[in-house]
């Protein structure tokens, strides 16, 4: 089986995933991107770029590949792919307009830069901070950039209610978290600053089918 062979093959599967999730509305606008600094670490910032390759050199290309195949094949009102191609055409678009931006309003914070001062003490951006809540139990988190948020691995966003509850606080103080319907009271235990492992960009499913080196 040819590259485009599998290429139109892998949006098939796509298209049909998307239709059995209920996922057939037209794509929305461009993700909000703020025009704000984008504080994030230097392995999220490297996430974001190898996604924004990734989509422009492989996935747009072999998309693109498969909207002029689609076009070919008759009346494009009726035609599946040539429909679904071109639905996929804009959400890459909008996602590689998005990534641009976040890219270039980039603030890269490293965690593990040496800090004097209250800086070294209290919890800022890329700080890790482990603290109890009302019923005892202890908890870690580390705060992130909007783009690097994985609750999997505990890391906020540091415009997060727990974000922004625990920022500035330092070992021994109780912050406030507000919470639906209520507040809730959290000890902060340690503040440090250390490596944060970001997961990295993760080509999608069936992309290996995709001719890499594609401009």
């Amino acid at each position: 089986m040819t590259a485009f062979v599998e290429d139109i093959h892998r949006l098939r599967l796509q298209r049909d995933y998307d239709m059995r999730k209920g996922i057939t509305r037209k794509p929305q606008a461009d993700e909000s991107s703020t025009r704000v600094k984008n504080y994030i670490t230097q392995s999220g910032l490297e996430r974001l770029k190898d996604e924004h390759r990734f989509l422009l050199t492989r996935e747009r290309p072999a998309v693109v590949k498969v909207v002029a195949w689609a076009a070919s094949n008759g009346d494009r009102s009726e035609n599946a792919d040539y429909k679904y191609a071109k639905r996929r055409l804009r959400q890459i678009d909008g996602r590689i307009r998005f990534l641009t931006k976040r890219i270039e309003a980039a603030e890269v914070v490293d965690p593990e830069a040496p800090r004097a001062g209250q800086a070294a003490t209290r919890a800022f951006f890329g700080a890790t901070v482990r603290y109890t809540n009302a019923a005892g139990v202890v908890r870690v988190v580390s705060i992130v950039g909007t783009d690097e948020v994985d609750l999997n691995r505990n890391h906020i966003s540091w415009v997060s209610p727990l974000g922004r509850a625990l920022m500035k606080s330092a070992a021994g103080d109780s912050v406030v978290l507000q919470v639906p319907g209520g507040t809730e009271h959290l000890n902060v235990l340690e503040v440090r600053y250390e490596r944060i492992s970001v997961e990295p960009f993760r080509e999608p499913l069936g992309s290996e089918a995709l001719p890499k080196g594609t401009s």
